[in-house]
């Protein structure tokens, strides 16, 4: 049986699996084999990795061991366990500053940051409703607005305004059409960290135009600076946001999947009620290991060292090959312009320039050219250890230096 009629325009309908288009993240992937074939001899060094390169912390890692073991955990988990969401609340205050959250109605764990982007359309869009978003940044719930045949508006983030969104450029006439208003601060790729001022205009602006704000905080206990703002924290924005938090990138939990949404409290309503017809919950075991370290700032504070003290040095070896790199605000990602050739070579865009460091220098970076042509490197590359990432800064110096690139 030939299932092609049976697609859905939304991915594609008869077509789908037939283009030649290939995504960015797989244009990677394939130059990162071929440098390997061509060269097995040469490490790769891969800075384009973005997930934590160490494991959870061993309290957790610990408390899951025991978890595991207890047959009351066996069972679906549906929304969450209530430990898990009064470990939640109490990680919104000790981080954040943010108090009166009640557990029940102001928070609901998710299976990660993705699924509950994937969700929070259902919960809001309508066909031709619009949803703003900023971009460069994570596609999932434009994506998914697009399914539900919403429109999706791009705000730039330029690196003349910090890579925050220039509110005052939006039109009023969008602005009173937006359901939702995607944000992700500190942000990825850019690295961009959120001030106080700036959700102090946005709330005002959601307020004025009735949106509701969807603060994508994956990285909000990576912060290298005197501030660490959650919009929740702000006056008013607990009655016109949601704000996601995800244990993958402040634990090294990636691949354990497990998040929370928090804010207003009919919007977490709504959440709950479209996850409980989407899945069964994260298990249980997971949950209960979270809440044995997800309020603990100790834990949290040596993870983000980590990547602080990787991330300066990875400034420095940058700058003296040219780059224009400086220290990020926030996430464990360094976001600066790619060069526009090496040698003789000119780079048409930044693909071509990442495309250009893999497959002759075996250096992994991800490329963004939607606002401007931008690599992004990663302080999650491999290496034996701390006494190993010099070595490995040292051999990207070497390799970088003998590119010849231009800028």
């Amino acid at each position: 049986m030939d299932i092609q009629p049976l697609f859905a325009e939304r991915i594609g309908g008869k077509t789908f699996g037939q283009t030649n288009e290939i995504y960015k993240f797989e244009k990677i992937k394939r130059a990162k084999a071929a440098a390997r074939a061509a060269r097995p001899e040469v490490e790769l060094l891969d800075f384009g990795v973005g997930e934590p390169d160490q494991m959870a912390p061993v309290a957790i890692r610990e408390a899951l061991k025991r978890a595991v073991d207890d047959p009351a955990n066996r069972g679906y988990a549906d929304n969450g366990i209530a430990a898990f969401k009064v470990a939640a609340a109490e990680y919104m205050n000790s981080f954040f500053g943010v108090t009166g959250l009640d557990p029940d109605q102001h928070i609901n764990h998710s299976i990660g940051s993705k699924p509950a982007l994937a969700m929070l359309p259902l919960c809001f869009v309508n066909p031709g409703d619009v949803v703003i978003q900023t971009v460069p940044g994570y596609p999932v719930m434009a994506t998914h607005t697009k399914y539900l045949g919403g429109r999706v508006v791009n705000v730039p983030l330029k690196k003349e305004n910090g890579f925050m969104p220039d509110l005052a450029a939006i039109p009023a006439e969008t602005l009173d059409q937006a359901k939702l208003f995607y944000i992700n601060y500190p942000n990825n790729p850019t690295g961009a960290a959120p001030t106080p001022a700036f959700y102090d205009a946005l709330i005002a602006l959601a307020k004025k135009h009735k949106f509701l704000i969807v603060q994508d905080a994956a990285y909000a206990t990576l912060v290298y600076g005197d501030h660490n703002p959650s919009i929740l924290a702000r006056p008013g924005g607990i009655e016109v946001a949601v704000e996601l938090h995800s244990m993958s990138k402040s634990y090294n939990m990636t691949g354990w999947r497990l998040g929370f949404v928090a804010g207003h409290p009919g919007a977490v309503n709504a959440f709950a009620t479209v996850k409980d017809n989407c899945d069964s919950g994260q298990f249980k075991a997971i949950q209960h290991a979270a809440c044995a370290g997800i309020a603990n700032k100790s834990l949290a504070d040596s993870i983000r060292e980590h990547y602080q003290r990787r991330l300066e040095k990875l400034v420095q070896v940058l700058r003296n090959a040219g780059f224009d790199a400086a220290m990020p605000g926030g996430t464990f990602f360094l976001y600066t312009q790619a060069p526009v050739g090496a040698g003789d070579r000119v780079f048409a865009n930044a693909e071509d320039a990442s495309q250009y460091l893999i497959r002759e220098q075996s250096v992994s970076t991800v490329p963004w050219d939607d606002v401007g042509s931008f690599l992004r490197f990663s302080s999650t590359f491999e290496s034996a250890g701390p006494a190993d990432d010099d070595r490995v800064l040292n051999e990207l110096a070497r390799r970088l230096e003998s590119a010849k690139l231009k800028f």
